[in-house]
Parts: structure tokens; C-alpha cells; sequence
């Protein structure tokens, strides 16, 4: 039975990137908030409340999760592009799942904050230079990552979460 943490997969750091590879990973994450919109469409409070796996987040959660998530990304962009490897600052996850307004907020307010979020964060993308896209952070936690494997990551991420929604909407048959 395939891990319903990972309905696309595990992450892999990639090796040996192209520019194809990137230009394929700003797509994913330019296509992430129309695809999280759409996997969401219709859903009821009920349906919203469900975790996509025992023990997981809520289909709620997960949306709010999303703006959380790329937000900090976005702003962990913005640092390596225009500081000298910059250290970041982690965040509790799920912490932030338990904030009041991962439980009570509409999540129209969620999928307009990524669409406006995300037409930030590819602008800068599509405005990379080969040597931006070499620029590092480092993390905590990871280490030394290029921007360009942080892109990988969150476009994986943004497809994984997706996955969460629409997969349990297959199963259930929403």
C-alpha cells in the first residue's frame, strides 16, 4: 500500500539540474494554487473537517497549510537573492496547523492568499538568473540547499498536498 503521507511520492533531492528541470518546477508551483482551488471546489464543512489520513491534518488544515508554507519559502527566496547565504528560520508546522485561523477561517481566504502569493514568488522565478538560481540559504536543519533545489522541493510540495485533497476526495467519493 503505497504511504498516504506521500500520494506523489517522497521527495528526492534532485542532482544534476537543468535549465528544463527548472523551468519545469516554476510551472508546478505556478499551477499550485489553480490546482488546489479545484481539489477543494465543492467540498462541505464536514468534508473540510475530514483528515486526508488517520492522524493527519484536516482537508482544512492542509489548505491553510499551504499559503503558510510558501509564504516562508517566498520570503526564504527573497533573503538568498539578495543576502550573502542567508540563515533561515525554521517554523513548527504543526503548531501553526493549531493556530485559530487554520480552524475557523473560510478557505476561500486561504486559496486567494496563495493565488496572490504565488503571482509574486514566479515573477521572481521567471526573472532568475543561471547564477541566482545557484544562490544558497542554509537551513537549520538541511544544511547549505541552492534556490534551485528549493524549487524542486516546493513544487513536490505543492503537488503532494494537492494530492492529499483530491486523493481523499477518490476514496470517499466526494
Amino acid at each position: 500500500m503505497t504511504d498516504p503521507r506521500y500520494p506523489v511520492g517522497k521527495f528526492t533531492w534532485p542532482e544534476n539540474i537543468t535549465a528544463e528541470d527548472r523551468e519545469r518546477w516554476v510551472e508546478g508551483i505556478a499551477a499550485t494554487p489553480a490546482h488546489l482551488r479545484t481539489a477543494a471546489a465543492g467540498l462541505t464543512e464536514v468534508q473540510l473537517n475530514t483528515p486526508y489520513r488517520e492522524g493527519g491534518w484536516t482537508v482544512r488544515q492542509v489548505i491553510h497549510h499551504l499559503p503558510d508554507s510558501h509564504m516562508n519559502s517566498y520570503v526564504r527566496f527573497k533573503l538568498a537573492l539578495t543576502e550573502d547565504e542567508p540563515t533561515i528560520k525554521p517554523y513548527d508546522e504543526a503548531a501553526w496547523a493549531e493556530l485559530p485561523d487554520t480552524k475557523t477561517i473560510p478557505i476561500e481566504t486561504s486559496l486567494c492568499l496563495l493565488e496572490c502569493l504565488h503571482q509574486r514568488w514566479v515573477a521572481i522565478l521567471e526573472a532568475m538568473t543561471e547564477a541566482d538560481w545557484k544562490r544558497n540559504l542554509t537551513h537549520p536543519a538541511l544544511g547549505k540547499v541552492s534556490l534551485e533545489k528549493m524549487a524542486a522541493l516546493y513544487d513536490w510540495h505543492g503537488r503532494n498536498h494537492v494530492a492529499h485533497v483530491s486523493e481523499l476526495r477518490k476514496q470517499n467519493g466526494w
